[in-house]
């Protein structure tokens, strides 16, 4: 059979050109679409693999183990507290309008003890530019009800006139919104730091413990900052609100 093949080659030479211009040219055009096939096989489970990492892991909290190993309760007190802080600070300083409502939160400093402004006066909104706060009951506490006025960051400036207070309510200009957004948002960031310092205390605490076994301390370990993640992410949404009402989308 081969002999044959050479004999046909002898007598037509342009043919066994061509028989082996087609062996040379088939077998790279094979390599080269497997080898092609083998990237975009190893592009594909790059990108799953990328697609994967980004999935976030859920952390099961076991207060049970937590409690035995933590102050678990202490902890989510701390953190709680936070919060609570992040939106009394917000109640009282960062209000674009001078509402009853904010001024009756405001906290007065008495003689070392702190006392919300409605508890010594009767706040009322004689119309929509002017509130009026009667000191009657407590005259002495006007100097300190003013320097609150002042320092409150609602940009009032009361008038006395015996033991009443007479406050005229600013016009919100773009300005005004800024500043308050700046200080809402120094707000968000010292409530952050504030949980992130409880969370990492709390970790370090568990690293130097002896009496905790590693895959039991890296549980713990990761519960806390998953506790730490939960009450900065709420922290954000409060911001995020009032970011919104001071500013409406604008970043």
């Amino acid at each position: 059979m081969f002999s044959s093949i050479r004999h046909i080659a002898r007598m037509y030479p342009g043919l066994r050109q061509t028989l082996l211009l087609q062996k040379s040219t088939e077998i790279p055009i094979a390599y080269t679409s497997t080898r092609a096939l083998s990237l975009s096989q190893r592009r594909l489970k790059s990108k799953d693999k990328k697609k994967d990492h980004k999935k976030p892991t859920k952390v099961e909290i076991n207060e049970d183990l937590l409690r035995e190993h933590i102050k678990y309760d202490t902890l989510m007190d701390h953190m709680q507290k936070a919060i609570v802080n992040l939106k009394e600070e917000y109640i009282r300083n960062i209000s674009l309008r001078s509402t009853t409502g904010a001024l009756e939160e405001l906290k007065v400093k008495v003689d070392g003890k702190e006392h919300k402004l409605q508890e010594l006066g009767q706040i009322i909104r004689k119309n929509p530019q002017v509130v009026v706060i009667n000191l009657s009951g407590f005259p002495q506490t006007i100097p300190a009800v003013l320097t609150t006025l002042q320092k409150s960051g609602m940009n009032l400036n009361p008038q006395q006139d015996g033991t009443t207070l007479f406050i005229t309510v600013p016009p919100v200009t773009k300005e005004h919104r800024e500043n308050l957004a700046k200080g809402a948002k120094a707000l968000f960031i010292k409530c952050r730091d504030t949980i992130r310092t409880t969370q990492n205390d709390t970790v370090k605490k568990i690293k130097r413990s002896d009496s905790v076994s590693e895959d039991i301390g890296y549980n713990i370990q990761h519960q806390i900052v998953a506790i730490g993640d939960k009450f900065v992410a709420e922290a954000e949404k409060i911001h995020e609100t009032k970011h919104k009402e001071l500013l409406g989308d604008k970043k």
